[in-house]
């Protein structure tokens, strides 16, 4: 619903609505109050079990990866041991522990409000049985899967990290190792990036606090008026209230970090001048430093672009990236170039895919196509087995996600999508991304794969070898088993493939480290077993014309299937409900 038009209409539905908006908060508050005991210490107890009971096997396991690591050299691997292992792995129980009492009382708080406010929202019936039961159930479900995560974190992921450390080459036979001839440029840079950054990047965050003060309080106001912006979703209102009564300890913050982070600014002239073996280098960043604050800044406020500071050059090799002017600033986040349309809104459009949301795409489309794999034959009971077991099938655990990512890359290339088609509704592109930083690493090379694939331009027999490479190839006796998907007769068109399919396996990899990744997948494979299960026979025998049916064309034109099984299902509302 439009909200009104015009000041005295916009203040008289203000003021309609702050009785409606006060009980809630009051609702939402009590529900919060009564609960974020339990939660805090479900949280805490749980997080803080795991982390001390794993702690031992952690430093010793630790401990023993960075020794045998191939990648590091003598000289850094005993300043590793004895510098910055031991303040690590004594702070990792405190941090955890610490974070796990606030984290548990800020959700156990919030989240009860969250689902008060959303109870309200149009199109959902019996609101008022839902105001007082949304979040309070629920907040125990989702607070008991965070300590599950935490639990898959602390055992997949770090020992799918360190075992990684412990077995990877060194790249291009050179490991890495501290040059000591380097290392008192670098500290003397680092002093100075200190000494001056710090001062100078605190005086300017200083002169523009006020200004950051009132800007942001004249926006507040104005969306607090016109019901527009933060106010315009009820769910929004209580923390955007609470935005104008806290915003001068937000700006208060924002310039204690500026000073915090002006320290690390500095401090990193120190990692210039010995990566770039040039101490002028080193203090020409310790200038650039400045403009890249001053720029960012700039942006963030809606002030005019560029900066009065000059920024030389402080690379040898400059990326492209880093070609632009020395004008131009970082580009400015679409939030400031226009104001928030006043129809928008969380229930009608989503502007950006969440990185759960897209994770939540990839597994139904795992069980799609796990599910016609099973039924084919090509996934076996024994990969099931193993992958339930935690054996770790690569089949099972790196293949089938890896061979999905593939089909929508494929997809996309052939229908010259600007970004990747994940499956038949989901497409991710660089404007509807989600904006964590982290996850970069995964689109920016998938894009990379997607131009590839499509410069390849890949024959039939082609695709079906990639496919095969990227499922199987964690195999090897059934890999050269099987006969489907003829490698190609150029030896150079084998490598590019065989580069491709190892690369869209370590992306792949990285993303089973994702914190919420094991729960997801152990529901994928109950699903497939499930499916295994009810098949009644022995499993059908792989065949060229299975999987040649799979990887082919008209697979991958995003076509529904009709009469999806039980087992896709179930994980689709497995995955819904997390």
């Amino acid at each position: 619903m439009e909200p009104p038009t015009g000041f005295y209409a916009s203040l008289w539905s203000f003021i309609r609505f702050l009785p409606f908006f006060i009980g809630l908060l009051l609702l939402g508050n009590i529900k919060g109050i009564l609960l974020f005991p339990l939660i805090c210490l479900l949280i805490t107890i749980g997080n803080s079990a795991i982390i001390l009971g794993l702690w031992t096997a952690h430093v010793v396991w630790t401990y023993y990866c960075v020794v045998r690591a191939k990648q590091l050299g003598p000289l850094l691997k005993i300043v590793i041991c004895l510098c910055v292992l031991p303040v690590l792995l004594i702070l990792l129980p405190l941090v955890g522990i610490v974070g796990s009492v606030v984290g548990g009382a800020a959700y156990g708080f919030l989240s009860p409000i969250f689902a008060t406010f959303e109870a309200v929202e149009e199109g959902k019936d019996d609101k008022l049985f839902h105001c007082f039961i949304d979040g309070t159930w629920s907040t125990v479900e989702k607070s008991c899967m965070v300590v599950r995560d935490v639990r898959d974190v602390s055992f997949h992921s770090y020992f799918s990290v360190m075992d990684d450390l412990r077995q990877k080459g060194p790249p291009n036979a050179k490991y890495y190792e501290i040059r000591l001839l380097y290392l008192p440029g670098a500290l003397i840079a680092a002093v100075i990036g200190i000494m001056v950054d710090v001062l100078i990047i605190s005086f300017v965050a200083i002169c523009k606090g006020p200004y950051m003060l009132f800007k942001g309080w004249h926006r507040l106001f104005h969306d607090l008026i016109g019901r527009e912006g933060p106010f315009l979703e009820t769910i929004c209102v209580p923390f955007a209230g609470l935005a104008i009564l806290l915003w001068p300890l937000a700006v208060a913050g924002a310039v204690l970090a500026s000073m915090l982070a002006s320290f690390f600014l500095g401090a990193y002239a120190g990692i210039v001048a010995y990566q770039e073996s040039s101490f002028l280098l080193g203090l020409s960043y310790v200038v650039a430093a400045l403009a890249i604050y001053d720029e960012y800044s700039n942006d963030i406020l809606d002030m005019p672009e560029g900066t009065c500071f000059p920024r030389p050059q402080y690379r040898k090799k400059v990326d492209s990236s880093q070609k632009t002017s020395h004008s131009n600033s970082i580009s400015r986040p679409s939030s400031f170039r226009k104001a928030p349309s006043r129809s928008s809104s969380m229930n009608n459009n989503i502007a950006e895919w969440k990185s759960f949301e897209l994770l939540d795409a990839l597994f139904k489309e795992c069980c799609r196509v796990g599910e016609k794999m099973v039924s084919e034959g090509i996934i076996s009971g024994k990969d099931i087995e193993e992958a339930k077991s935690g054996k770790g099938n690569y089949v099972v655990s790196i293949g089938l996600p890896a061979y999905c990512l593939l089909q929508g890359l494929l997809r996309s290339a052939k229908f010259n999508s600007v970004g990747i088609l994940i499956s038949d509704d989901t497409e991710l592109t660089t404007t509807n991304r989600p904006r964590e930083i982290f996850f970069e690493w995964f689109l920016n090379p998938l894009l990379i794969i997607k131009e590839q694939i499509k410069a390849e331009n890949l024959s039939a027999t082609e695709e079906d070898y990639l496919g095969k490479l990227v499922l199987l190839s964690g195999d090897a006796e059934r890999f050269k088993k099987s006969s489907i998907g003829l490698a190609p007769e150029s030896e150079v068109k084998r490598a590019e493939l065989d580069a491709l399919a190892r690369r869209l396996q370590g992306i792949t990899k990285s993303m089973t480290r994702f914190p919420t990744f094991k729960r997801r997948f152990d529901n994928l494979v109950k699903s497939l077993s499930d499916d295994l299960t009810q098949m009644h026979g022995p499993i059908m025998t792989r065949s060229k014309s299975a999987f040649a049916r799979l990887v082919t064309f008209k697979s991958f034109k995003g076509t529904k299937t009709n009469g999806s099984g039980r087992g896709s299902q179930h994980v689709v509302r497995d995955l819904e409900n997390s």
